[in-house]
């Protein structure tokens, strides 16, 4: 719920959430919010899986790389989620699928 008011979702904006079939994703105990929706992945696609195609950018400063403490890898871990914070066009470019339903059509249903 508070993902949902976050984001604003509701009558209004609808969320479609692409999710893989991990079994904490498709519970049946899930209650939706209103403006939220789940679009589960057919099983055994990663290449479809929208996260998969940025793990390249998350991962660059970490490749290779060892690091004496946590706090160390912690600093890194921020500043790398600064620059993506500032990247919303290369990610919405590789995780923005043609293919993926219309979230209008959930709102009919």
């Amino acid at each position: 719920k508070s993902f949902a008011a976050a984001v604003g979702a509701g009558q209004d904006k609808i969320i479609l959430l692409v999710l893989d079939r991990a079994g904490w994703h498709m519970s049946e105990k899930v209650e939706l919010p209103l403006g939220i929706f789940f679009e589960p992945l057919p099983p055994y696609s990663p290449e479809l899986q929208p996260a998969e195609r940025l793990w390249a950018l998350a991962d660059e400063p970490l490749v290779n790389k060892s690091f004496e403490t946590l706090d160390a890898l912690e600093v890194v871990l921020a500043q790398r989620c600064h620059v993506l914070a500032q990247m919303q066009p290369q990610i919405q470019a590789l995780t923005n699928y043609h293919w993926w339903p219309d979230p209008e059509v959930f709102k009919a249903g």
